[in-house]
């Protein structure tokens, strides 16, 4: 059965790129709603943006989706990802302004405010997305790949030239809650470098050591250190799930990236989409919907992590 909200889930923090604060409210939706933004501060134009693939645009450091009349949501990936990883079918989530908040840089505290909201089953059959043939898409040395599989894997690879993070790879069947017990709260990382350069030029106004993994060569700046030794390529496999979760339902298939971002992790969805025979939608039995992300997911599989 889908799935949807008890009762609304309320969170306020800063936005990364403007570091001005904003309000989410994320509400329960009738079955077959998928995800919906709404832009609560938005009455001039049309204030709904849906979250699909061929909504988004391209821009530095996360992903935004904008609809006809203008209207953009940034920074969706979080929130996304822990709907998709709690099993959430349909949600509107309202912003008061132009970007979700950043909060600490992970999905954990968007999985909290859902879990504690409670989750409620529709009268509704899932419908999945199960790749039949693989795609691939790649930008010099960064590529992502989806491939058949009987549920949803992630698979992902990243090398950085910074002492504290190099290489590190991780892979991971995302059934069972995996997501919430291993990834959801894994934040985004940067160089100290990058913060100071990106401030000084307007950009990520709202980063911090209090929301992102700062590096300074072979030590970690902020506070407390590491969440995991592998924290770097967990938020990247976090960033992926919420990205392909604008697929617009759950995928069936092996995700493999390396040194893929958001832009690339977009281009493989449109050409999965966009290749005769790649991918079919499929009713979920019983035994399927058990291989998704989100089943018998509690705040105890939580409290062991955030």
């Amino acid at each position: 059965m889908q799935t949807t909200l008890k009762s609304p889930a309320r969170l306020l923090g800063a936005g990364l790129h403007s570091g001005r604060p904003a309000r989410i409210v994320i509400l329960p939706a009738p079955a077959d709603t998928g995800i919906r933004f709404r832009r609560s501060d938005v009455t001039d134009r049309d204030a709904w943006v849906d979250a699909r693939w061929d909504m988004t645009k391209h821009v530095p450091l996360c992903t935004r989706l904008v609809n006809a009349d203008g209207v953009s949501v940034s920074t969706v990936e979080h929130v996304m990802a822990a709907l998709a990883g709690l099993g959430v079918h349909n949600a509107v989530v309202e912003v008061s302004g132009p970007e979700v908040p950043i909060l600490d840089g992970s999905a954990a505290p968007f999985v909290r405010a859902i879990l504690k909201a409670g989750l409620r089953p529709l009268d509704a059959p899932v419908r999945a997305l199960r790749i039949l043939k693989a795609v691939e898409v790649s930008d010099g040395p960064a590529r992502a790949r989806l491939s058949p599989s009987d549920g949803l894997q992630i698979d992902f690879e990243i090398d950085f030239d910074v002492a504290a993070i190099g290489r590190q790879v991780r892979g991971l069947d995302m059934a069972n809650g995996a997501f919430v017990r291993e990834l959801c709260d894994s934040r985004t990382f940067c160089r100290l470098s990058d913060v100071e350069y990106m401030q000084a030029n307007g950009l990520a106004l709202g980063g911090s050591a209090e929301n992102a993994v700062v590096f300074d060569g072979d030590q970690v700046v902020t506070p407390g250190g590491l969440r995991h030794g592998d924290e770097p390529v967990r938020h990247k496999m976090l960033d992926a799930l919420g990205d392909l979760a604008l697929a617009g339902a759950p995928i069936l298939g092996r995700y493999t990236g390396v040194r893929a971002g958001h832009t690339l992790t977009n281009r493989l969805l449109r050409k999965l989409f966009a290749t005769p025979g790649a991918v079919e939608w499929t009713v979920c039995d019983a035994a399927l919907q058990r291989r998704l992300p989100g089943v018998g997911v509690s705040l105890a599989d939580l409290a062991a992590v955030a």
